[in-house]
């Protein structure tokens, strides 16, 4: 357990002043006595609750010691924030207990920002000082394995609640320690969740859940926070649990919950400058463990190939994201990511290779009102000259913003039917009453905003 000090200690947030500043010295003056007087390393193998009791007691003793004014409140409020620093993450903990809470974003130790229900907010909280900060970034890096110091200013990590952590620190980092926490919901959502939210329409997730069943290849686009992972643990699920899942990821955030499932998960190079393992030496890896789907939590660099290939040699049924703003630029910035592996291939060549491995693109978005949604859901159908074709199948249709904010819009199909219906037809998954026509005219601009209007029957054969 790194020895916190006395200035590692967060501020009583519901006090103010200077009785602010009086009880910040007070528990900066028990913290020292607690070192002293208990083996706080040995904590680290004691529940919180069992070493709680331990530890308010003794708290409560120097208090009193101390002969410092405090009510109730403040004494049981001091005690907490003690155990926060000794086994949580200090004054970050309260914010790591709302669930309403997605990202927390620590700019510097005095200013802390929050992500709630898509909506950026300042907040009270604060460290102590750089010093206080890099402590607590120190001990979850410290936690699986990880390392931050002049020599690797930058990590990823993750909290044991699946949270996934970025660190930034000086030099690298101009205005001192920086850290962002992504936080993932602990209970997973469904496919009916994500209807009931308004992120897509019963349709969509019908087509979605006939393609992941035919094991076609998707790949799921969208900016930083915009609900990709939520996206692929939801078609995940709907993939058979007799099948056998490999997931590559560069910090592990993936909720499957199919028994046959391997995880592996990318590794820094140490101190020495070795030993690091690579999505890509993983991909390739996960080619020889028998897999019937790989799925990578996110493609960033030359791994484009290797996941390219596998889906191109048998490997039906991969899914993967990335970061782009449009199922176009998805499969440009999927180009690029070839080019990074130094094969030299001819344009055409590797445009090629991606239409032939991606079925469907699925593109995501945060919008301006926080909220996210599945905006186009795109067939790859192949290529034409040296460009590949693509059309779309749905579509969120935007119709503006309500004075409160709110981003008007609805799904709606397009009127074109996928070409991978046969292929869905062969396979037994029956999508014949899946809408892809909206009513006569194919798209009345008076219907109503319903974010989960669709039109009526499709009567073609085979559909």
């Amino acid at each position: 357990m790194t020895d916190l000090g006395g200035a590692a200690l967060s501020t009583s947030h519901d006090l103010a002043g200077p009785r602010r500043a009086e009880v910040q010295d007070l528990k900066g003056r028990i913290h020292r006595r607690l070192l002293e007087r208990l083996d706080l390393s040995s904590l680290d193998t004691v529940a919180r609750e069992e070493a709680g009791s331990v530890i308010a007691d003794v708290t409560q003793e120097l208090i009193q010691w101390e002969s410092f004014p405090l009510n109730r409140d403040e004494r049981d409020s001091l005690v907490k924030e003690i155990l926060d620093e000794i086994f949580g993450l200090g004054p970050l903990e309260p914010l790591m207990q709302d669930p309403d809470v997605t990202d927390i974003l620590v700019n510097t130790f005095d200013q802390v920002y929050v992500e709630k229900l898509g909506v950026l907010h300042p907040t009270d909280v604060r460290f102590q000082d750089d010093r206080h900060l890099l402590q607590v970034i120190d001990r979850i890096v410290s936690a699986v394995g990880r390392r931050i110091d002049d020599s690797s200013p930058m990590v990823d990590a993750r909290l044991p609640d699946k949270s996934r952590v970025n660190a930034v620190i000086p030099p690298l980092a101009v205005d001192g320690p920086h850290m962002s926490i992504r936080r993932f919901r602990t209970d997973k959502l469904s496919g009916e969740d994500l209807i009931e939210v308004n992120s897509l329409n019963t349709p969509m997730l019908e087509l979605l859940t006939g393609v992941v069943k035919a094991r076609l290849n998707i790949l799921i686009s969208g900016g930083t926070g915009a609900g990709k992972t939520t996206l692929l643990n939801v078609l995940s699920g709907k993939i058979p649990a007799t099948e056998r899942i490999i997931t590559v990821e560069d910090s592990a955030e993936l909720q499957l919950q199919q028994p046959h499932t391997v995880r592996l998960e990318t590794r820094p190079a140490n101190v020495e400058g070795r030993g690091e393992v690579t999505q890509r030496m993983l991909v390739k890896n996960a080619l020889r463990m028998r897999p019937d789907r790989i799925i990578v939590g996110e493609v960033r660099g030359a791994e484009a190939v290797d996941m390219l290939q596998a889906m191109n040699t048998g490997h039906d049924g991969s899914l993967t994201t990335l970061h782009a703003n449009s199922p176009r630029d998805a499969l440009t910035r999927l180009e690029t990511l070839v080019s990074m592996a130094n094969l030299n291939l001819p344009d055409k060549a590797v445009r090629n290779q991606i239409a032939s491995a991606i079925d469907v693109v699925i593109q995501v978005s945060r919008l301006s009102d926080g909220t996210r949604k599945v905006i186009a859901v795109s067939e790859v159908v192949g290529m034409e000259g040296d460009v590949i074709t693509m059309q779309e199948l749905f579509v969120f249709q935007r119709k503006g913003v309500s004075e409160d904010g709110t981003v008007l819009g609805r799904f709606r199909p397009t009127g074109v039917r996928p070409r991978f219906g046969d292929t869905l037809a062969v396979k037994g998954i029956d999508l014949s009453g899946l809408l892809f026509f909206e009513g006569e005219g194919g798209g009345d601009d008076d219907a109503p905003d319903d974010l989960s209007m669709v039109g009526r029957r499709a009567t073609e054969p085979g559909w």
